[in-house]
């Protein structure tokens, strides 16, 4: 029967002669995303900025500078209109309205109405109009879920492996979710609830790959008792490879329908997610790994001569 396998059996790639350039382009990017979070900056969404969104279809293709003219009459300020999915489909984007959260859902009516009468037969699918205190709330709430989860997957790793393994998997995690920030500020994509969802779902799965391929080396750290740890963690990786990639692999085919055909609502979403899946998979290999090297050099192995030869090696599993 034939098997496809996305990498050869047996690899044997110095990961680690790669350890020094993999670190400096992580920090480079980490800081220059850093620079990009408070300058420009994000562009916050409605959740966390305040405002209201609407969805409309029109009976024929929008006219979106007749609807942009009768919109921006209203007195409302800025009026931001976007077409999606079909020519139809129109999503509006009004700032947020002075005064309480019931100043902004009077608004909204007002544009529902608006779009009534200058367009006869439009249906509004969809209001969302949110307050400056909702707002906040919501900002707040998504950082404290984003900061439990870091914590959570620490107090895991930390009591699965040594402290090594699990100090390189957060500071790893840290410059993956700086790179993510990075992203969202250089793309210019709304960043809300949804962005928080998709950082997450990076999280957990970067967190996921890498345990997997500390587990492996926690293994061999038992077989090799005497085997460098640079020579054991380049074997280690080799020896996930091919099953690190072809996750990523079928973990991508399941996401770009999602970033081609999700429409506006979870376009950004898969996008993020494609960015993130190759993030932290090439992560788990030039800076989880280096990490742990650098840390537990002369703590997790002591001794250089080599238990096996490099023919002897473990047989690759997928």
């Amino acid at each position: 029967m034939f098997h496809l396998r996305l990498v050869p059996d047996n690899t044997k790639i110095p990961f680690m002669n790669g350890r020094i350039a993999g670190l400096v382009v992580s920090a480079v990017l980490s800081i220059a995303s850093v620079i990009l979070f408070f300058h420009p900056g994000l562009n916050y969404g409605i959740d966390f900025r305040g405002g209201i969104v609407i969805e409309a279809r029109t009976p024929q293709a929008a006219d979106f500078a007749s609807l942009r003219h009768t919109l921006s009459g209203l007195g409302m300020g800025q009026v931001a209109l976007q077409e999606f999915g079909s020519a139809q489909d129109v999503l509006i984007r009004l700032e947020r309205q002075p005064g309480d959260d019931a100043a902004q859902q009077v608004a909204a009516d007002k544009v529902r109405s608006t779009l009534a009468e200058a367009v006869p037969g439009t249906q509004v699918r969809r209001v969302e109009a949110v307050g400056a205190s909702v707002s906040g709330e919501l900002f707040a709430n998504g950082m404290l879920a984003l900061g439990l989860a870091m914590v959570a997957m620490l107090v895991y790793i930390w009591f699965r492996f040594e402290w090594q393994f699990g100090f390189g998997a957060v500071v790893t995690l840290l410059l993956d979710i700086t790179k993510i920030v990075g992203f969202y500020a250089i793309t210019d994509m709304q960043f809300n609830l949804t962005a928080v969802a998709a950082i997450l779902t990076v999280m957990g799965y970067s967190v996921n790959d890498k345990v997997v391929v500390y587990d492996r080396m926690r293994e061999n750290l038992r077989i090799y008792k005497k085997m460098p740890l640079r020579d054991l963690i380049d074997l280690s990786i080799n020896e996930t490879l091919n099953r690190t990639v072809g996750t990523s692999v079928c973990t991508l085919l399941s996401i770009i329908p999602l970033a081609l055909f999700g429409g506006e609502a979870l376009q950004d979403f898969g996008i993020v997610l494609i960015f993130g899946v190759v993030l932290a998979t090439s992560s788990s290999v030039f800076i989880a790994a280096p990490i742990l090297l650098f840390l537990g050099e002369n703590r997790l192995r002591r001794g250089t001569p080599t238990d096996a030869a490099p023919g002897n090696t473990p047989a690759t599993t997928p």
